[in-house]
């Protein structure tokens, strides 16, 4: 069967190299937490060779293209159903690994590579671990601390409930066709927090809020959630968001709770 046409509309970009493509599957360590494995965009199955001899039938993996899943279904035969056509935002994967927990690898679509991590937020109590190739700049974000300019809001969602490695680079010509940025392997290891001690709902709030004017400080930029005025001297509303820890941002999430309660 003729090779797969990466799509631009899809954000393809295959990778070719043999020796990058076994680095990233050894870069996801199962522990005893799960087993079943998830690949997103597998394209041509690069990755996917590695993941069946690691992880056979506990592997699945989803492919919008439906060019590409019929290359994977006649290469990887042995997957059987396990290969999906659909889009990995819309399907139910709590539904389809049975409420089981599971981990996330695979080289993401550039135009999607920020909804996949704002859906594992999503699924956190299941997603015990992620192994992503994505856009240089956009890892870099999600892998940022405190003080930096890439620090953000998936920054500090993520960094509260997973522990998040910067691994290595991947330089455009290790693709077909090269993108025309850099990209970057990233591994997210859930840690050990079931909840925040706050509102996660308000705490996903506070962080968004102060980040949307991230120049101001958070007196200013989180004003449209109508701090109670008791908090006009709370030292962190003088600090802007990208100055603040994920426990900073949880400390003023318990402290707007409990003046909202009295």
């Amino acid at each position: 069967m003729a090779k797969v046409k990466p799509k631009k509309h899809l954000g393809q970009h295959f990778l070719k190299e043999e020796q990058i493509a076994a680095q990233i599957v050894n870069s996801l360590v199962p522990s005893n937490q799960y087993s079943k494995v998830l690949e997103i965009g597998p394209g041509m199955g690069v990755l996917t060779q590695y993941l069946i001899a690691k992880y056979g039938q506990n592997l699945s993996i989803v492919d919008l293209d439906g060019e590409s899943i019929n290359y994977l279904r006649k290469h990887f035969e042995e997957l059987g159903p396990n290969i999906l056509e659909g889009d990995f935002l819309r399907i139910n994967w709590l539904a389809h690994f049975k409420n089981a927990p599971f981990g996330i690898i695979g080289n993401f679509p550039y135009n999607i590579s920020t909804q996949i991590f704002f859906s594992v937020l999503d699924m956190r109590q299941n997603v015990m671990e992620v192994v992503g190739m994505l856009q240089k700049e956009v890892a870099q974000r999600i892998a940022s601390g405190p003080g930096n300019k890439t620090y953000g809001i998936l920054s500090v969602l993520l960094q509260a409930y997973y522990n998040i490695d910067y691994l290595f680079e991947v330089p455009p010509e290790a693709f077909n066709p090269p993108p025309k940025v850099d990209s970057a392997v990233i591994r997210l290891i859930r840690n050990d927090i079931k909840t925040l001690a706050c509102d996660e709902k308000l705490f996903f709030r506070v962080v968004k809020q102060g980040f949307q004017n991230r120049r101001k400080t958070l007196r200013n930029a989180l004003k449209p959630i109508n701090l109670p005025p008791e908090m006009n001297e709370f030292y962190l509303l003088d600090k802007r968001a990208e100055q603040l820890t994920v426990n900073n941002f949880v400390e003023l999430t318990q402290l707007i709770e409990k003046l909202w309660k009295t």
